[in-house]
C-alpha cells in the first residue's frame, strides 16, 4: 500500500475530507440556528396562531448580561404583541394592510416602529446619550455656524408650527440629534422632538423646514415622558411619525406620481 494509506481503499486524505466535511455542515447548521434568536417564530397569516420555524428549529434562549445589571434573552421566549389598527386589502396572506385610523399616529406601514425598550441609551459612563443642552452646557454651537434655537418651524404646507426652544446633542458621538420645538398651540405649552435629519435650517430666513409633515400635524408627534431623556421606543416612535409623514401626511401623496 501507498504512503497514508489505511487499507487499499481508504487513506488519511479522505479521513481529513470526510472531516472536513461533517465540520463544515456542523457550522453551517449552527449558523443557520443562531441566526434564528431574533424574528422567529414567523407568524402565518392564513393559518392563525401556527407558528412557523422551518429547519432547524429555534435554538434555546441565551441570556445575556447587560452593562446596566440587566438581562436580556435571545430569542425571548415571547412575541411582544400590540395591536394592528389596519386590516388586510385583499383575501390573500400577505395583501397590503389598510389603516383604520390614522397610521401615523397608530404606527403603520412606513410609521411602524419597533417595541424597543422603554430606557434610554446610555454611555460608557452611565450618562443619558441624548440629552438637551440646557443640561449639558458643556456642548455648544460651533462658531459660525446657525444656531437653530428661536427660529421658527415651518411644516410642508409653510405654516408655523412653533420655535425651536432647545437642541439635543449625543454625548456619545458629538453631534445635534432633534431639534426641541415649542409648539405654536392654543392647548398650552407643548413641546416635541423633530429630528435633525428630517429638517433643513435656513440661515438666512432663520426658519427651519419640515417637508414630511404640515404645521398642524406637529401637535400629534409622540410625547416624552421624560423632558430631559428620550427612551429608545420613543426615539423609533418620533422619527417613525415623521417620516411617514412623506406618505400619510397628505391625500395627495398617497397615489402615484403618473
Amino acid at each position: 500500500m501507498e504512503t497514508g494509506a489505511i487499507t487499499s481503499y481508504f487513506d488519511v486524505a479522505q479521513v481529513v475530507l470526510y472531516g472536513f466535511w461533517f465540520f463544515f455542515a456542523g457550522i453551517i447548521y449552527y449558523l443557520l440556528r443562531e441566526n434564528k434568536r431574533e424574528g422567529y417564530p414567523l407568524e402565518s397569516e392564513g393559518r392563525g396562531s401556527v407558528r412557523v420555524q422551518g429547519f432547524p428549529a429555534i435554538p434555546e434562549p441565551k441570556v445575556y448580561r447587560l452593562a446596566n445589571g440587566t438581562t436580556v434573552a435571545a430569542p425571548p421566549g415571547q412575541t411582544a404583541e400590540r395591536e394592528i389598527k389596519a386590516v388586510p386589502s385583499a383575501a390573500w396572506p400577505g395583501s397590503p394592510l389598510e389603516p383604520t385610523g390614522d397610521p401615523m399616529v397608530d404606527g403603520v406601514g412606513p410609521a411602524s416602529y419597533a417595541l424597543r425598550h422603554e430606557a434610554p441609551d446610555m454611555t460608557l459612563e452611565g450618562l443619558a446619550m441624548m440629552v438637551p443642552m440646557r443640561i449639558a452646557p458643556e456642548f455648544s454651537v460651533a462658531e459660525g455656524d446657525a444656531d437653530p434655537r428661536g427660529m421658527w418651524v415651518l411644516g410642508a404646507d409653510g405654516l408655523e408650527a412653533g420655535k425651536v426652544s432647545d437642541i439635543w446633542v449625543d454625548r456619545a458621538e458629538p453631534q445635534i440629534r432633534y431639534l426641541e420645538v415649542a409648539l405654536d398651540s392654543p392647548a398650552g405649552p407643548q413641546s416635541v422632538l423633530l429630528p435633525i435629519t428630517l429638517a433643513r435650517i435656513d440661515s438666512d430666513s432663520r426658519r427651519v423646514r419640515v417637508q414630511s409633515i404640515k404645521a398642524e400635524q406637529f401637535v400629534r408627534v409622540p410625547r416624552l415622558a421624560n423632558p430631559t431623556e428620550v427612551t429608545l421606543r420613543e426615539e423609533d416612535r418620533i422619527t417613525a411619525y415623521y417620516a411617514s409623514g412623506n406618505l400619510y401626511a397628505d391625500p395627495s401623496r398617497l397615489e402615484p406620481i403618473l
